[in-house]
């Protein structure tokens, strides 16, 4: 009976724990979506351009839309979509991938690179106040 008790106390710790991180991801969300609406961007719209500015030297289309989804944790379709309104804004190009056609590449342009540039600071002072201690 008392191991059960023990169990069942590191389990709700855990649970709780894990309550927790959804809290401060839901609160840092919507944080961030908050601070970036100004700029006419989304916590998701940031985290594009920033993998897009991360390693894509100017002009390269360096990312497959499938290895994007996977460093932003969204659906390939979400994603899709999402880029075709970034593309719409003028932020971000398409390109069929030489290497196998099905495939489309992605890559910031020069106006994706200077709003990247612009939001930057703000995205990492909300993350900076949102994660640590203080915040």
């Amino acid at each position: 009976m008392a191991a059960d008790k023990g169990e069942q106390a590191v389990e709700q710790a855990l649970v709780e724990q894990w309550r927790e991180m959804l809290a401060l991801h839901a609160r840092t969300q919507c944080e961030l979506d908050r601070a970036l609406h100004g700029h006419g961007l989304c916590a998701s719209d940031f985290e594009v351009l920033d993998v897009l500015s991360g390693t894509a030297p100017a002009g390269a289309c360096d990312f497959r839309v499938q290895e994007i989804a996977e460093r932003v944790h969204l659906s390939q379709s979400a994603l899709s979509r999402l880029i075709a309104r970034l593309e719409k804004d003028g932020l971000v190009g398409r390109a069929m991938c030489p290497e196998d056609r099905r495939g489309v590449r992605v890559t910031l342009t020069e106006r994706g690179r200077e709003l990247h540039g612009e939001v930057l600071p703000v995205q990492r002072s909300v993350l900076s106040r949102m994660l640590t201690d203080s915040g």
